[in-house]
């Protein structure tokens, strides 16, 4: 398709759902405002037909919306149905209008097939097992009731009846209470023998009979090649720009920008005209440079660590659809970060996406973020200049280490002896070529974390 039949594709289902109003809303959630429930609902649905599937699962779509604006959708899966898709959806007390739009209907009660067939010969067939609506009702209420074993202002069939007055006489014998109606048990027990019995047997042997497939058809079935929609270049761009659009809020937000301003204030404050003449001046400038380097690896570390495991129910959805490649999801998501980062240092969201991506679960990540950027902070260089031999090894994986030692570089030239650790400092580039691997490690560890996800899930 064009992108101007893309375009007029998703208008249609967006008149056709009614959500003109709210066209340019975003979703929201927790944080954000958005749209409402029902919106909420309706956008779901057009997410699903949108793509025009041959095969559409629905549950409950009428839940929670109007009578008009739930018609509305119904009548929009039933004409998807009449192009020759199939439809599969659950619903609950719908409206007379809704349920004669059905073409097939299955009533299931306590996990029993109560009845499968056309719906226009559901109240027929009840009626040929003796259970009738006394008064003018729903059919779709009626069907309810007789699912749950209520029998008030329905005909109760004379198996039954017999049922009742045999159980009566023996509580009779007992003086116990004498129950004019049946038990919804015996109902139960009642409509699933008379299905087994009736229906079950032809609805089955319909069933199991073959259908014609043509060769044509039987290739694209068995056919292991996937047909994406959008060619790679098109699957990052637009996840680019959705990724901007729905982390604008959270990065540009007042919390974080007050956050930034007020510990920058908090630092000049602290350190408001210290001395690097003095052996004891330096010592507290080195403190200042180490906390930042500190405070820039936490905060975007544990910003990081929450981006896979919140957007895995809809990364899995998407990719058991075959929506995008996960190489263009990986690359947008992690390079849509960088324009909103502003200043925030690069070098230190790679790790934070490597843990989200590994466990994919907040608790476990941020437990190990946790461990993980201590001992990074403990090995910096700053609170230990000589560190024991068999450990040592440790500070040249941890990205406070070389970030200090950049900074001490950036501050002073030469840098002083007292502030200087075990590993002489030369020109820096030792530390940048460490954090460059750093970014482009993490990276690909989240990456393959993700591909052992898909794999494990597959």
């Amino acid at each position: 398709m064009t992108r101007e039949q893309k375009k007029e594709r998703a208008m249609d289902i967006i008149y056709e759902l009614g959500l003109e109003r709210c066209q340019d809303t975003m979703i929201g959630g927790s944080f954000v405002r958005g749209v409402s429930g029902g919106e909420r609902k309706r956008v779901c649905i057009g997410n699903e037909i949108i793509i025009n599937p041959s095969l559409l699962f629905l549950d409950e779509p009428t839940s929670g919306l109007d009578s008009t604006t739930a018609l509305r959708i119904v009548q929009l899966l039933h004409d998807i149905a009449e192009t020759g898709k199939t439809v599969i959806t659950t619903i609950h007390q719908p409206s007379s209008r809704l349920f004669h739009k059905f073409d097939k209907l299955i009533l299931l009660g306590r996990g029993s097939l109560l009845y499968f067939g056309k719906t226009a010969e559901a109240m027929p067939y009840f009626s040929s097992i003796g259970c009738n609506p006394l008064i003018a009702m729903n059919p779709a209420e009626f069907l309810l009731d007789l699912a749950n074993g209520n029998t008030n202002d329905v005909s109760v069939p004379s198996e039954l009846d017999d049922k009742v007055h045999m159980e009566n006489q023996n509580l009779q014998d007992t003086n116990s209470k004498i129950n004019l109606r049946p038990s919804a048990q015996d109902v139960h027990e009642y409509l699933v023998d008379a299905y087994e019995h009736r229906v079950a047997y032809k609805e089955k042997k319909k069933l199991l009979a073959p259908l014609p497939i043509s060769d044509d058809m039987k290739a694209t079935i068995t056919s292991s090649k996937r047909e994406w929609g959008t060619n790679w270049c098109q699957q990052y761009s637009i996840l680019f720009c959705r990724g901007l659009k729905e982390r604008r809020h959270d990065y540009l937000s007042w919390m974080r920008i007050t956050q930034v301003i007020a510990t920058s204030i908090i630092l000049g404050l602290l350190w408001w005209h210290s001395d690097p003449t003095t052996p004891k001046g330096l010592q507290d400038q080195a403190g200042l440079l180490f906390f930042i380097a500190v405070f820039w690896g936490f905060f975007p570390v544990f910003t990081a660590i929450f981006t896979f495991p919140q957007e895995r129910a809809m990364l899995n959805k998407e990719r058991a659809a075959d929506m995008y490649k996960l190489s263009a999801y990986f690359l947008a998501r992690t390079t849509s970060d960088l324009p909103l980062d502003l200043f925030l240092p690069v070098i230190f969201m790679g790790l934070g996406l490597a843990i989200g991506a590994t466990l994919l679960d907040i608790k476990k990540a941020t437990t190990l973020a946790s461990v993980t950027v201590m001992t990074f902070m403990l090995a910096g260089g700053f609170f230990v200049k000589r560190v024991p031999p068999f450990i040592s090894w440790l500070r040249y994986l941890s990205f406070n280490y070389h970030t200090y030692r950049l900074l001490l570089k950036v501050q002073y030239d030469p840098v002083p002896d007292i502030l200087m650790t075990s590993v002489p400092l030369d020109n820096g580039v030792t530390e940048v070529g460490a954090l460059v691997a750093m970014i482009i490690g993490y990276r690909v560890l989240a990456y393959l974390s993700l591909r052992r996800v898909k794999a494990s899930n597959g």
